[in-house]
């Protein structure tokens, strides 16, 4: 997989980051979700660079002009509910991209410390030979994006992955290394170096779900 961390240059996102873990900031939720978006919206120029582009003609106000412009056979997949704010990032870029949405979250049995990843929702159109762009702003463990990418299978088989996710754990990181495609891409605003007891990323940045959109009731 290649690996492409933001964070490693400064730019405009650290700020963006910054803002995101600070618990401060993170008292103004409407804030918290205009953080993740731009950071979508800065992760999807990044990845526009690798896209295929085409010559196509346009007219203006006073001459024929050729452009180039990007081949348009992508789909958007995120996360539920979480991914929402990073998928109006992707969508302010690539706004004529098709949409894919899928709930994947931990499910904790008897012990608060271990967890199964399910999958309860999925909409998708056919994914034969397209780029398929997986949207998830937190990368713990790395089982939710594998268990999403296993759960589109059946929709079949895109020619391009790429992952995006604001804020990811070192760990996280090999684990997709192991369990997607070696030419898989991954555009991610910043890596932590480790995960607690529980699985979340330390020092993180919290829950981003509540933070985005409130607290949920656990069941």
């Amino acid at each position: 997989m290649i690996v492409h961390n933001l964070s490693e240059k400064n730019s405009i996102i650290n700020q963006f980051i910054a803002e995101l873990r600070d618990v401060n900031v993170q008292k103004d939720s409407m804030r918290f979700r205009r953080n993740i978006e731009r950071i979508g919206e800065i992760l999807s120029y990044e990845m526009s660079k690798t896209l295929n582009y085409t010559n196509k003609t346009i007219t203006t106000p006073l001459a024929e002009m050729d452009v180039k412009t990007y081949v348009n056979d992508l789909v958007l997949c995120s996360v539920l509910r979480a991914g929402v704010p990073l998928h109006n990032g992707l969508l302010n870029y690539f706004d004529a991209a098709e949409n894919a949405f899928i709930s994947a979250y931990r499910h904790h049995k008897d012990n608060p410390e271990s967890f199964e990843i399910v999958v309860e929702y999925l909409a998708c159109p056919d994914l034969n030979n397209k780029t398929l762009i997986l949207a998830d702003p937190m990368l713990a463990t790395g089982q939710s994006l594998v268990a999403t990418y296993k759960a589109l299978q059946p929709f079949g088989v895109p020619k391009n992955l790429h992952i995006f996710a604001v804020l990811g754990a070192k760990e996280g990181v090999d684990y997709l290394e192991k369990h997607l495609p070696k030419d898989a891409h991954l555009w991610i605003a910043t890596v932590d170096k480790e995960l607690n007891s529980k699985g979340y990323i330390v020092p993180g940045l919290g829950d981003a779900g509540d933070l985005a959109f409130g607290e949920k009731l656990q069941h």
